[in-house]
Parts: structure tokens; C-alpha cells; sequence
């Protein structure tokens, strides 16, 4: 069983310093090296070449050809590699150092790292060799002793994220045509901001209710725009949230079931069982041990 980790038990001592908020790394530093799920506390972009999977939650991604990953610290995943050689390289930095020129500049608005977007841009044969470059100067400013090499590496940071974003169309885009759309965005917001949870952070708004008090309007209100706009009702939305978290954190954790259900929050075990076998047949514990005998017998 994988137990969750943060990035400082997982990467140590080469994490960004206090001082910096920054660093970057070649992949062949953590080589095979798997990454659990977890509570990232850093944005990542790694350019990688390779074949690897990514995980978050109860969907993969298979990645098995040069691509840019970019990772956000509000979202669970897992990294596995596949093949043996992984070459490339990775940034790590914290919103407080991009914002560091520019306070306006949320890094959760970016269509490259806000919630729902998609975390992987292939990149063409065309462009590989420019990207490379990019990193690489990142890599050499990095460890140069140039006084402003920070404000260097915001700039090459930006330019790497503009050059993602041509890499694809924009389809993660969209317009607010009328009220009910805007409120079910609203809404799908405040609900991915809830995860990833843990003991020490429990999920603390689990009712339509406290979605709409902080929406400042009727539930009622809350539950019709939801349900116009997306086809799902607002309590419905919630319980495929939580039993995604639950399923990610007993097959990637260690945590028992009562941490579990404490983290997702249910004050007994027992509550939390009843809803995991009302909404999915089974309950958390077979679930876990089920899991354990398949990667046993695949091992």
C-alpha cells in the first residue's frame, strides 16, 4: 500500500528553499523513482520524454510521447514510469514566487493549471528542440550566480506557458451565456477547492446548503441552475465527488477507514460506510482488500 506523502517527504532537501520558491531538476535525479498521491504544495511543469501514466483520482493518463505536464497543488495525482529511460526535466515553484512581479498573475485561473483543465500538452516534433532550450537556460541560470537570475526564471517560466498554450486549442474555454451557467461554475469551483482532503484538513462543506450561503443565494436557486446546466443535482455532484475521493484515498493510501471518513467529513465510520456501500454496493473495506489481491496477483 502507497502511503501518502508531501512533496517535502518525496523530494527532501531538493525541494524550493524558503528564500527561492523555485527549482529545477533533471529527470534523471528521481529515475523510476514513482510518485505517490498526495497533497502537492508546489506548481510543476516537467517536460518529459518517455512513457509514464499520471493518475488523479479514478481516471489515468497514458503519456507515450514527448509532452509538457503541468501539475497543481490542489489536485491529487500519481506518477508511474513505464519505460525505463526517462529523460527531461521539472520546475517547482509556489505561487508567491510567480506573483512576485506581478500580484495579479493567480496561477488557478490559468487555463493550464485551474481545475479541469487538461494537465498534458504533447508537444510537435517541430517544437522539441525550443522547448528543450527553454528548460535547459532555465536549468543554467538556475545554478548561475547572477544576482537576478530569479527574475530571469519568472520570465522563462512565462514564455514556456505561452508556448504550451499554443500547443492546443482552447477548448477548456467558455463563455457564461446566462445565470444558471455562471452559478454551476461557481459551484463546480468551490467543490474542487474542497480536495484534495486529509486528517489534519477535512472536508468541511457537504451540503447544498453551505454551497449556497457562500454563493449568497437560495438553495433552491442553487439546486435548479445546477441541474439545468449540467443535468446532475447539486447533492448528486457532491456524492460522485466524495466517493472519488474515497476510492483514490483506499486504493493510494494507508490511512485506515476511519481516517478516511473523518478526512471526508463523517464523524463515525459508520456513517461514512453506509453511504460508500448505498452509493457504490460494496463497502470501503472490500473495496481496499479487493484492489490488494489484483496488484498482488499483477506483481
Amino acid at each position: 500500500m502507497i502511503k501518502a506523502k508531501s512533496q517535502q517527504e518525496v523530494f527532501g532537501d531538493k525541494l524550493p528553499n524558503v528564500g527561492s520558491k523555485f527549482n529545477i531538476y533533471e529527470c534523471d535525479d528521481f529515475r523510476a523513482r514513482p510518485v505517490p498521491y498526495s497533497r502537492r504544495d508546489f506548481y510543476k511543469i516537467t517536460l518529459q520524454f518517455g512513457t509514464s501514466r499520471l493518475e488523479y483520482a479514478d481516471k489515468g493518463i497514458l503519456i507515450d510521447k514527448p509532452a509538457l505536464l503541468f501539475t497543481n497543488p490542489r489536485i491529487p495525482y500519481f506518477w508511474e514510469p513505464i519505460s525505463e529511460e526517462q529523460k527531461g526535466y521539472f520546475v517547482l515553484f509556489t505561487e508567491e514566487f510567480y506573483q512576485e512581479t506581478n500580484a495579479d498573475a493567480a496561477l488557478e485561473h490559468s487555463p493550464l493549471f485551474r481545475l479541469g483543465s487538461d494537465p498534458v500538452y504533447y508537444i510537435d516534433p517541430d517544437q522539441i528542440i525550443y522547448i528543450k532550450q527553454i528548460f535547459q537556460t532555465m536549468y543554467k541560470e538556475f545554478n548561475s550566480d547572477y544576482v537576478h537570475k530569479f527574475d530571469l526564471l519568472r520570465n522563462h517560466l512565462n514564455v514556456l506557458m505561452h508556448e504550451a498554450l499554443k500547443m492546443q486549442p482552447l477548448t477548456t474555454y467558455f463563455e457564461h451565456q446566462n445565470a444558471a451557467t455562471r452559478i454551476a461554475s461557481l459551484f463546480m469551483e468551490l467543490l474542487d477547492r474542497q480536495f484534495p482532503v486529509d486528517p489534519q484538513r477535512p472536508l468541511t462543506l457537504r451540503t447544498p446548503n453551505q454551497y449556497a450561503d457562500l454563493l449568497s443565494i437560495h438553495v433552491n436557486h442553487l439546486n435548479r441552475a445546477v441541474r439545468d446546466a449540467t443535468g446532475k443535482t447539486t447533492t448528486e455532484h457532491l456524492n460522485d465527488r466524495i466517493i472519488a475521493e474515497a476510492r483514490a484515498l483506499l486504493l493510494n493510501t494507508d490511512w485506515n477507514v476511519a481516517e478516511i471518513s473523518y478526512s471526508l467529513g463523517y464523524e463515525y465510520p459508520t456513517y461514512f460506510n453506509n453511504f460508500f456501500k448505498k452509493r457504490t454496493g460494496t463497502n470501503p473495506t472490500t473495496v481496499r482488500e479487493e484492489h490488494a489481491l489484483t496488484t498482488n496477483v499483477t506483481t
